[in-house]
């Protein structure tokens, strides 16, 4: 029985899943969409005043799981709105009935809806941060170094100040494949495929030669793979001259990858300072 228990408990940390004891709550936010599918959907949060800076979430789940509902986390929207942020949460379509590729467009197209509304909804188009945990990491980091998604949904580089990956995987995909283990390997193969091009394509940290999104934060718990990912995507970016920042959390394996999510926003976790104070400099507030 506890063999059968830990693949679930696996699969619940991958996709974000919040736990019942998380208590901060924000107002119910306001649904909007930005495509046909039922997926290409969002909330939204508003900021203070009529040109607040906004920051978007992207959920994890394995490129194949998670929502808005139930990835997000609990502290974020409260957090970032109680600074005076807007804050705005997505879904995009999943795999398998859809491709990596068109998840990234979707998040380049959440974008551009949301700039597009800047007026109604009182955000500053020139202050806006794309954050992701876990898969939803990957594919902020994608959109942020290579400009074909964000050209495809007529956005210029620098339509977002900046990058914030949590906890990422698969920046280098061939070779989180290679070492991702056996459970994640199906997972992998399902995203990913088995085309070295595609893969590579795939891959942020190979995609990091400018033009890039304008700056990056990247934290990461004490994960093996995950700790060398995010080294890796680094380097490249600092290689193409493209300021990052990068730091490690407090957690562990799965469970900090858990944690990093469902704890960014709590006064109390040590990664929200850190955030808090990038985005200080970044949105000048």
């Amino acid at each position: 029985m506890r063999r059968r228990l830990i693949p679930i408990l696996i699969l619940s940390l991958l996709a974000g899943t919040p736990l019942a004891a998380q208590a901060q709550t924000a107002a119910a936010p306001q649904a909007m969409t930005y495509g046909r599918d039922p997926l290409q959907a969002i909330d939204f949060w508003p900021g203070k005043g009529t040109k607040a800076p906004l920051v978007i979430f992207v959920h994890g789940g394995g490129w194949k799981r998670g929502s808005k509902d139930n990835a997000t986390g609990a502290a974020k929207a409260p957090h970032y709105t109680g600074l005076g942020y807007a804050f705005a949460s997505i879904n995009y379509r999943l795999v398998p009935d859809a491709t990596v590729e068109q998840q990234a467009q979707d998040v380049a197209d959440a974008v551009a809806h949301l700039r597009s509304q800047a007026v109604t909804l009182g955000i500053d188009p020139g202050r806006i941060i794309l954050m992701g945990h876990s898969a939803g990491a990957h594919l902020v980091a994608l959109v942020g170094t290579d400009m074909r998604y964000f050209a495809k949904a007529a956005l210029k580089p620098d339509a977002v100040r900046g990058i914030i990956a949590l906890d990422g995987a698969a920046y280098d995909v061939p070779t989180q494949m290679a070492q991702g283990g056996r459970f994640m390997a199906k997972t992998y193969e399902q995203a990913f495929g088995t085309d070295p091009a595609r893969q590579k394509a795939l891959s942020p940290t190979l995609q990091a030669a400018k033009p890039n999104a304008p700056d990056f934060l990247l934290l990461h718990v004490d994960r093996v793979d995950g700790t060398a990912q995010s080294n890796a995507l680094a380097a490249a970016l600092r290689k193409a001259g493209t300021p990052v920042d990068i730091h490690a959390l407090p957690g562990r394996g799965l469970r900090g990858h858990m944690q990093i999510n469902r704890e960014m926003g709590d006064a109390d976790y040590a990664g929200t300072g850190i955030v808090d104070a990038w985005l200080r400099r970044l949105f000048g507030q």
